[in-house]
């Protein structure tokens, strides 16, 4: 998950605006025994591709469409019979084109609880009439806009493409073209992957839950506000008894319960908040946390902490952009050893969402600066040792190890279309891209967890996917849980839907936060 300035299940886009681009390469091709001879080219995550909609306009600042007369769309051309066919129901997600050079993923849900982008629709004309949706979203700053989708085409089964016009009291500014697919019809074809067997599914009471972190037999489970009415916080259970677990206790703090991440030390609970910085909670007894602090004692923002022997690293997105190193050799009384700044690059605006420490290197999801790598052998002198930058990069989770005698990078971006890198990272001042994994254009990566050769992935919509990196220039997918379901109650179209959070603690369970059915316990595959 980005920073606070976006709020899950809202469908906000304005985050997911990116350059377009993608890759063709295969890596889970069948021959999995030996290292391909030719890397795969870096083509970054989703190229779009020209759209030919009939009802596309010729200038898409001069829009033939208005937002409120489904007859003011030039549909001649389209297949409207498909169209007036397709089921008034559904979750939907796709990307959305306004240009030769620009997407965003947007959805919409067709139910007894329409929606687009997060917020009710305006109006809903489906069926024998056509297809033809209006919703209104409302900006940060509180400014409105309006958006009418028609329907044109139906390539396949639970998929829509059609023409969009964006309105602004009352004005059409552009125009653009969607393509969209039925979240729960849409599927790739099978990977072989066996299917990993659920043990338990327990429902997390307070907001959208986002991190996971289990010892001591409990699971620790951060949330982020669901809405004005929910807020966020830290619910803890007892998974001595994984098939059953059990709700122990909630905890929150009064106008401070945005938490996104979470990890443990010892007795030590730290909690990623985005108004204190990270809050230590003491653990001695795992049922009932007790505050001790906030560090580093001022209003800052942390999203993510990672924790590497006696090294605490906090990713704050602001105000400053940086990295906070904790010296935790006692852990429940973290010292401040330094603050860590990368270089953003020209005209960026981004900030480090999560890291991973390794061999006294520390690996940073910069986000559209790139995956940076930092020497911390000494905490008070980081230098920079490489990074590896593409273009539309949103560089967000990443895990790292040693697979036959090289160091070897997993990495992920937070946006639709999201490829799972594979980075040879040996010399940081020359990263070598070795392999990939695609999904679906309209679905991202979240977090991943590597034990091994096994590497586990949160995917959002996509579930959980584990694979086999043995051979890492062709990961090989070897087992999987969908975990996203259209007709929970809780389920929205947003990118941002599906399994988030994960850890593999070695008891031979795989723990999984999903943002609408909350705690999933799988059997290791």
């Amino acid at each position: 998950m980005t920073s606070s300035l976006r709020l899950l299940g809202t469908g906000l886009f304005a985050v997911a605006l990116s350059l377009s681009g993608c890759s063709d390469t295969d890596p889970a091709a069948p021959d999995a025994g030996t290292p391909d001879p030719t890397p795969p080219v870096e083509l970054t995550d989703y190229v779009d591709v020209e759209s030919d909609e009939p009802c596309k306009d010729p200038d898409i600042f001069a829009p033939r469409a208005n937002c409120t007369d489904p007859s003011s769309f030039p549909l001649a051309g389209c297949d409207l019979n498909a169209v007036r066919a397709v089921e008034p129901s559904g979750i939907y997600l796709g990307i959305f084109r306004y240009d030769p050079e620009t997407s965003f993923s947007a959805g919409f849900r067709l139910d007894t609880t329409p929606s687009f982008l997060g917020f009710p629709l305006v109006s809903q004309q489906t069926g024998p009439q056509g297809f033809f949706i209006t919703g209104q979203y409302v900006s940060a700053n509180n400014k409105q806009s309006l958006y009418a989708l028609a329907g044109c085409r139906v390539p396949e089964p639970g998929r829509i493409t059609g023409c969009f016009v964006r309105c602004a009291d009352g004005i059409a500014t552009y125009s653009g073209t969607f393509n969209v697919w039925r979240m729960n019809l849409d599927r790739e074809a099978s990977t072989g992957a066996k299917p990993l067997r659920l043990v338990s599914e327990t429902a997390v009471p307070q907001g959208e839950s986002v991190d996971i972190y289990v010892t001591k037999g409990h699971a620790y489970v951060v949330s982020v506000p669901r809405n004005k009415n929910e807020p966020g916080g830290l619910t803890v259970f007892d998974v001595s008894d994984p098939a059953h677990p059990t709700l122990i206790t909630r905890v929150s703090l009064p106008n401070d319960n945005y938490w996104n991440g979470v990890w443990a030390k010892g007795d030590a609970l730290y909690v990623a908040s985005a108004n204190s910085g990270v809050i230590v909670y003491d653990i001695t007894d795992p049922a009932n946390p007790q505050y001790v602090r906030a560090l580093p004692g001022e209003a800052i923002n942390v999203h993510t902490v990672f924790v590497d022997g006696d090294r605490l690293y906090a990713m704050s997105p602001s105000p400053n952009a940086e990295t906070l190193l904790f010296n935790v050799a006692s852990p429940l009384e973290p010292q401040l050893l330094s603050r860590i700044s990368v270089p953003r690059g020209d005209g960026l605006t981004s900030y480090p969402h999560d890291a991973f420490a390794y061999q006294d290197r520390l690996y940073v999801n910069h986000t559209a600066s790139g995956y940076v790598v930092l020497d911390v052998k000494r905490p008070d002198v980081t230098p920079e040792l490489g990074r590896y930058v593409f273009k539309g990069q949103y560089s967000h989770a990443n895990a790292v190890g040693t697979i036959n005698g090289r160091t070897i990078a997993f990495e992920g971006g937070e946006r639709f279309g999201a490829h799972l890198r594979v980075l040879d990272v040996t010399d940081p001042a020359n990263i070598k891209l070795i392999g990939e994994v695609k999904k679906r254009p309209q679905t991202s990566i979240h977090n991943m967890v590597l034990k091994g050769t096994r590497l586990y992935v949160a995917w959002y919509h996509e579930g959980v996917r584990v694979f086999d990196v043995a051979t890492p220039e062709r990961p090989k997918e070897i087992a999987s849980f969908d975990s996203f379901q259209e007709a929970h109650p809780l389920s929205t179209s947003s990118l941002y839907q599906g399994a988030i959070g994960i850890r593999v603690p070695g008891d031979g369970y795989v723990y999984v936060v999903d943002l609408s059915r909350g705690l999933l316990v799988l059997a290791e595959p």
